[in-house]
């Protein structure tokens, strides 16, 4: 079978030309051509294009990607798991911690889906069951999350207009993306 540039095929879509259901489907053949093992999927798309996908959706697009229940677990599953390859490993390993996140509009407990990332000797790991006690936990909704991740607006910003609850350190969690090599598009 001839492989599928996937990240050629990403660029090649006009984001501003879809509305926000069309954006939806778009994600939806993402994931079910993933799903049917026909070697397009979100995880072999080069970070720089996936963050260059979810950086030009709009806001509107994110927030109704985020809805959708499964596509919301295939795209935040995907970040937390290339947080891990692009973790500033000096940081991690200087600055240890735990960060806690709630994701408001979820299915999980309270109406929050929650991941815990723990940042320690160089390394990242990420999951959906808190393990450790956190040095902060970070309430968001998930399209603000994907917009910080990608660094399309800062944290700091988010928690100025309200968008953003921290409990715990503040501070840590203003710099958060600062433990992280996010690429440029």
């Amino acid at each position: 079978m001839e492989r599928v540039d996937i990240d050629a095929f990403a660029r090649a879509i006009d984001l501003e030309k879809l509305d926000e259901a069309q954006f939806v489907k778009l994600m939806e053949v993402l994931d079910f051509l993933s799903v049917m093992g026909t070697g397009i999927e979100l995880a072999s798309m080069r970070t720089e294009t996936f963050v260059w996908l979810i950086g030009k959706a709009s806001r509107a697009q994110l927030e109704h990607m985020m809805e959708q229940p499964n596509l919301r677990e295939v795209v935040l599953t995907e970040v937390f798991c290339r947080m891990t390859n692009h973790v500033k490993t000096d940081r991690a390993t200087t600055n240890p911690a735990v960060v806690h996140w709630r994701f408001s509009g979820g299915a999980g407990d309270g109406g929050f889906d929650r991941y815990e990332t723990v940042l320690e000797e160089g390394t990242c790991v990420s999951g959906t069951t808190p393990t450790r006690d956190p040095r902060a936990t970070i309430t968001l909704a998930p399209a603000d999350f994907l917009r910080a991740a990608t660094g399309n607006v800062s944290v700091p910003l988010l928690f100025v207009r309200g968008r953003v609850k921290v409990k715990g350190d503040i501070a840590f969690a203003a710099g958060i993306t600062g433990y992280f090599d996010i690429p440029k598009p």
